[in-house]
């Protein structure tokens, strides 16, 4: 266990450490392998808008509906046999 605390790099740790290593993950992506994490954001995101259309998404305190791609509306948990609660 203290073996693998003294490894850790701790600039990694901050938002800006975080995000300078997600940049040099996608920079070594391939094309193929860059069209195939679009297409799966793609399906997340046609998942989401019929889970809106049905009304499985509620919306936090107040309002209506969201709508878009910038709705704030909530994930439903989903339990471990994968049925929704």
């Amino acid at each position: 266990m203290s073996e693998n605390r003294d490894n850790i790099d701790w600039s990694l740790t901050t938002w800006e450490g975080s995000r300078r290593a997600q940049l040099r993950h996608a920079l070594a992506l391939t094309l193929r392998e860059r069209m195939g994490a679009v297409e799966g954001i793609a399906d997340v995101a046609r998942r989401f808008q019929e889970m809106r259309a049905q009304g499985k998404f509620k919306t936090g305190s107040g309002g209506g509906e969201t709508s878009g791609a910038s709705g704030a509306g909530e994930v439903p948990s989903v339990q471990s046999d994968g049925n929704q609660r």
